[in-house]
């Protein structure tokens, strides 16, 4: 990657029209979740988080429409609950948005945002932020792109956070489903001034560097190859449809989703209608 000032996949942000089911679903599937956090009126929303090392999942709901979250408002009005949008690592954001502006994509940003966070020995820190978003017409395959540079790492990479009943380690696989996977790994890799990679089943993935989960486009026939016998009912057409995580023990993650999901020769799966629209999968190392 020659884009200077972005390290690999940061966080997959899932959006959910409401947030506190969300999280009991998400809870019932094996994970620890943040407490719950706020954003400023400005944007709009609140969030939960699920740390993993050295990414995240956010579960991401509307708390009061604002201009911000009109974009977030128009994904889940036209196509319903899962993977919005995927934030990079930001060494700099405002460097990055000189990078990319540089290369003729006129960034969103940066901005800077922070939401209150309570430690786990009962005090309230700030977890503070900077992002910047790529223009918003450019979503390869329908999934939106942004960076973010955290500037207080401790109070979001909390160590009692990072432990999973399902012992989900980090992501793996962020899969996008499209008609055209060739062409929407190539926008991605444009993008970011990535590379991509034919897989054997027609898959093309897009590796985002720093030993990070890669992007793998896919369309839908070779998506319900990958996990045979999974019910695909809640997944897109087109956008972001799948996160697969590196489990510690495969076992406990089965015994951990429960009758949400189950044991197939992939891994532990779990169909996108028990988990607000995306499929999760987890897999050994």
């Amino acid at each position: 990657m020659t884009l200077k000032n972005i390290i690999g996949i940061d966080h997959a942000v899932v959006s959910v029209k409401d947030l506190d089911a969300a999280a009991g679903i998400w809870k019932n599937l094996g994970f620890t979740l943040s407490p719950r956090g706020t954003h400023s009126a400005k944007m709009g929303s609140g969030n939960y988080t699920i740390m993993l090392d050295p990414d995240y999942v956010e579960l991401l709901g509307v708390i009061s429409e604002t201009e911000h979250n009109a974009p977030m408002r128009k994904f889940l009005a036209e196509r319903g609950e899962g993977i919005e949008r995927v934030a990079f690592t930001a060494v700099d954001s405002a460097a990055g948005a000189e990078e990319i502006t540089a290369r003729g994509y006129q960034a969103l940003g940066p901005t800077d945002f922070e939401r209150p966070v309570t430690l786990p020995d009962g005090t309230v820190s700030a977890a503070k932020f900077r992002v910047f978003h790529w223009p918003i017409a450019e979503a390869p395959g329908g999934l939106r792109i942004f960076a973010c540079q955290h500037k207080t790492r401790e109070t979001v990479w909390i160590p009692e956070l990072m432990q999973h009943a399902n012992t989900a380690k980090r992501m793996k696989q962020v899969l996008i489903v499209t008609t055209e996977p060739a062409k929407d790994a190539a926008h991605m890799a444009k993008l970011i001034d990535g590379t991509t990679r034919n897989e054997s089943d027609g898959a093309v993935a897009v590796p985002p560097g720093g030993d990070r989960a890669d992007f793998v486009f896919l369309t839908k026939d070779v998506l319900a190859k990958r996990f045979p016998g999974t019910s695909l009912d809640g997944a897109p057409e087109r956008g972001g449809v799948a996160l697969v995580f590196i489990a510690g023990d495969l076992a406990a993650a089965e015994k951990a989703v429960g009758a949400h999901g189950a044991k197939t020769d992939v891994g532990v799966v779990v169909p996108p209608a028990n988990a607000n629209g995306t499929l999760l999968a987890f897999v050994k190392g």
